[in-house]
């Protein structure tokens, strides 16, 4: 299985090889990083949770305000799919929220 490293690589440097971890290089590879990067992928960011009973929810209206467990300065998970894949600053861009990633998560293989 290909590693972080691998992925780096092959990102910067499209045509090499990974040195023995079973990637081939050349046009090959090329076809499938492009197939990569043309691949959509679920990105969700988690501000918080909040654990209630559902009579609690149901009396909930326009304006309420739900506690959740996570402070204002706290960095907010980054999610691909079920993945952590990171973590980063709540920001606002033109009107819009945005994420500003400020930590990458490893992945334990």
């Amino acid at each position: 299985m290909a590693g972080q490293d691998d992925i780096d690589a092959l990102f910067d440097n499209p045509g090499a090889s990974s040195g023995g971890g079973g990637m081939g290089g050349g046009s090959a590879m090329r076809d499938d990083a492009g197939a990569i990067l043309d691949t959509t992928v679920e990105l969700r960011v988690v501000l918080g949770t909040s654990t209630m009973q559902v009579s609690q929810l149901l009396k909930l209206g326009r304006g309420a305000v739900v506690e959740l467990n996570k402070r204002v300065n706290q960095a907010s998970d980054v999610f691909v799919g079920k993945i952590l894949v990171g973590r980063g600053e709540v920001v606002v861009v033109d009107d819009k929220l945005g994420i500003s990633l400020t930590e990458i998560v490893k992945s334990a293989g």
